[in-house]
């Protein structure tokens, strides 16, 4: 379970990272170098939404997904087993 969500969670960042870096950084939708075809295929105004729809939609998801790992951990769901320690003397 929390090799899949470590999956998930690379995933998710990468796929947030290229969200953020296509985007222009004056605002005004998709920037030209690096996405300029999306802007012809979809209309500059509805690229523009797209993209800062996905953008939150991956934050979500990201945070989301971390919360989830750490209730997974913290419950004892990584599989291995823990011996707890005893106090000599």
């Amino acid at each position: 379970m929390l090799a899949t969500l470590t999956v998930l969670i690379a995933l998710v960042s990468v796929l947030l990272m290229a969200a953020i870096l296509i985007q222009n950084p004056k605002g005004g939708g998709i920037d030209p170098t690096l996405g300029g075809q999306a802007q012809q295929l979809f209309g500059a105004a509805r690229s523009t939404e797209f993209i800062e729809k996905a953008t939150w939609v991956l934050a979500g998801a990201l945070a989301v997904l971390c919360i989830v790992a750490v209730l997974v951990v913290g419950s004892g769901g990584s599989g291995v087993e823990t011996i707890p320690l005893q106090s000599g003397g």
